[in-house]
């Protein structure tokens, strides 16, 4: 921990240990094991494929054991065999080959074993699968808590009234539970696309058109037996591509997920204000030090975290949304090495998000502090008065408060007084004051 080079690996790597099953180089290895396994088995049960043998249901089972009980040492040869092949993909078709060749139906069928297939065939349908558990294991289980967090704060707090403020300067009343309700559904709006979204997949070898495929074998129907495949494996098929997924998808999720990270910077930021302002209190923790120098001092560091988290994982992002959708010609290799990253942009994602949640957590109203804030801005009931001067024809009702309390250091008494001298039915003037 101490001498690595990402936080997230160093400081942070108790907060991030949800995400390596997902996102990690052994976690990339074993789904493109899946996948060689998988397409090998799709080839092996296809009628018209006789050269490949039909694998039994014990042989079936133990292929995909190689996937179920992938270890570390199982990555940790992968590896070596890459340092030969100097190419990843190619080093997982070759260590499932030598898995093979200790299996004796298997023996004569090893060629086809990454047939046909280019790396990106492999290594996008790879990320789909990692990319869809992550979320559904980890990133909308964390997005799900925190929505649940706050319409819980907007449903006991709903009736506590607050000072707005607009442009920082004191405005009509609000309730500290509406502020809350207002980032619940945000959330839900994001979250709702999150549940929908689905990865793309590409297939079809070299260069998308299946050439290869087809000089073997000319009568089988290779884009629809791809599409079948391809959504066996849980992902979405492109019909036409070059040698790569676009990354579209990528690009996509990038979007809500960084309008997700938005909205919990908006919240992050405002609960570091209503903290400052007093609205807020922060429970003390035993043993916790706020500065090194001033003892009195209850920081909300864990919003200032959550904070710079999310900016670094928007950071991250806005890069692939940016980036990963371009590719010159038929393919570049620049998006594989900016691909391998997505991991860590959401892990500072899940990392804001226990930042946050523990800020939460520590949050209690300053009701005291609450009401005097309010009455010390009595100005503020000047918008509902000049409306209800309107209700009633009074002209220039907006001027006559305006007149009265723009920039004016008034009491309730005083705009008492001018409600008692407004030509209005009592029972409006009553209304008013109260």
């Amino acid at each position: 921990m101490l001498s690595a080079l990402s936080p997230l690996d160093g400081r942070y790597l108790k907060n991030t240990e949800s995400l390596r099953r997902f996102f990690s180089e052994d976690a990339l290895i074993s789904a493109r094991l899946l996948v060689e396994i998988e397409w090998f088995l799709a080839l092996a049960n296809h009628p018209d494929i006789k050269e490949v043998k039909k694998v039994s249901k014990k042989d079936e089972q133990k292929l995909l054991s190689f996937v179920e009980r992938f270890s570390t040492k199982d990555a940790e040869e992968v590896k070596r065999i890459e340092k030969k092949t100097n190419h990843d993909v190619k080093a997982v078709e070759y260590f499932l080959k030598s898995k093979m060749q200790r299996m004796p139906a298997l023996r004569k069928s090893l060629e086809f074993v990454h047939f046909g297939l280019t790396s990106e065939d492999v290594n996008n349908l790879s990320y789909g699968i990692l990319i869809h558990e992550a979320l559904k294991e980890v990133i909308r289980p964390e997005i799900r808590s925190v929505i649940a967090k706050f319409n819980s704060l907007a449903k006991r707090w709903k009736n506590i009234e607050m000072l707005s403020l607009t442009h920082g300067q004191p405005a009509t009343p609000t309730t500290v539970g509406k502020e809350m309700l207002v980032f619940a559904e945000r959330m839900e709006r994001q979250f709702d696309q999150l549940k929908k979204f689905k990865m793309q997949g590409k297939f079809g070898g070299a260069v998308g058109n299946y050439s290869a495929h087809k000089a073997a074998y000319p009568n089988i129907k290779w884009e629809s037996f791809g599409k079948s495949f391809m959504r066996s494996l849980g992902v979405t098929p492109l019909n036409a591509t070059t040698q790569i997924n676009p990354h579209d998808d990528i690009a996509e999720l990038s979007h809500i997920m960084e309008r997700i990270n938005t909205i919990l910077i908006d919240f992050s930021r405002d609960s570091w204000s209503y903290i400052s302002r007093g609205v807020f209190k922060q429970r003390v923790i035993a043993g916790e030090v706020g500065s090194s120098t001033m003892p009195h001092k209850v920081n909300p560091i864990d919003f200032e975290n959550a904070e710079g988290n999310l900016g670094l994982s928007n950071a991250l992002f806005q890069h692939f949304a940016q980036k990963l959708p371009i590719s010159r010609l038929q393919r570049d290799l620049t998006d594989s090495t900016v691909q391998r990253n997505i991991g860590v942009a959401f892990g500072y994602h899940t990392l804001a998000i226990t930042s946050l949640m523990k800020g939460i957590s520590k949050l209690d109203l300053n009701r005291s502090a609450i009401k005097l804030e309010l009455e010390a801005h009595p100005e503020v009931r000047a918008e509902a008065i000049q409306t209800v001067l309107r209700k009633h024809g009074v002209e220039g009702a907006y001027e006559k408060l305006k007149k009265l309390t723009r920039g004016e250091q008034l009491t309730h008494d005083q705009i008492d007084i001018f409600i008692d001298g407004l030509d209005l039915p009592a029972k409006e003037k009553e209304s008013l004051k109260r």
